[in-house]
């Protein structure tokens, strides 16, 4: 089965309002910028992003400053909600102020093993991070081995946006360096998977031991330009 789509605009047809997308990426390496932009053209609102950050740090119009800034971003689920010190404040950070957009705040651990739970089945699962701090307000509690911990459960989400170096038709990717990050456990993580890919070849011509997300998880491909990935 072919999985390669014409366009970016095109990949991203039934996204609808109300969504609740993840977007891979650590810092600027590994971010489906292509797709966001598709998002952005297609103008969908109120969707709820699940991202290790805001947005924030970077270029205003690039990354999900983009759709923050256009108002299209309703509630976001993130570890990094602030510009580093010295920094212009974010668009982000000026409509959370304004009481415009939502944010849960998440541990990055605690984020990444809550996207990897869902992808692997498992509902719930505890740890001791952000106990007695307001991560922790309104969670379950339980201690084991006399260690307090809070009860944290899998997010999951309609849609996974990636961004990987190579992939085949199937849907195999390949990721280079550090644009590993959130990307593979996002990929099993939503109902539907959509992967900008700088390289794709046909079936069968990449290496096996290579591939670290398999098309089994991916549903959607489209070809973008080179950049860092």
């Amino acid at each position: 089965m072919n999985k390669l789509y014409p366009s970016t605009d095109e990949a991203v047809f039934d996204v609808s309002d109300g969504a609740v997308i993840m977007f891979g990426g650590f810092a600027e390496v590994g971010i489906p910028r292509a797709i966001i932009e598709a998002l952005a053209r297609k103008g969908v609102r109120d969707i709820t992003t699940i991202a290790n950050e805001c947005g924030v740090g970077f270029r205003q119009g690039t990354s999900l400053a983009l759709l923050v800034e256009r108002g299209q971003v309703r509630r976001m689920v993130a570890s990094y909600p602030v510009a580093a010190s010295g920094q212009t404040v974010s668009p982000f950070e000026r409509l959370y102020r304004e009481g415009k957009i939502e944010l849960e705040l998440v541990p990055q651990g605690t984020l990444a093993e809550r996207i990897r739970c869902a992808g692997a089945g498992i509902p719930a699962f505890y740890t001791p991070t952000g106990v007695g701090t307001i991560v922790g307000e309104g969670k379950e509690v339980r201690e084991f081995d006399g260690r307090t911990c809070l009860l944290e459960r899998a997010l999951r989400a309609d849609f996974a946006f990636l961004r990987a170096h190579k992939g085949d038709t199937l849907g195999n990717l390949v990721y280079r360096r550090s644009g590993r990050n959130f990307n593979p456990i996002m990929a099993m993580a939503a109902r539907v998977t959509i992967a900008e890919v700088e390289e794709i070849v046909p079936a069968g011509e990449l290496d096996p031991e290579a591939v670290v997300t398999p098309g089994i998880f991916v549903h959607r491909l489209v070809q973008v330009g080179v950049g860092r990935a």
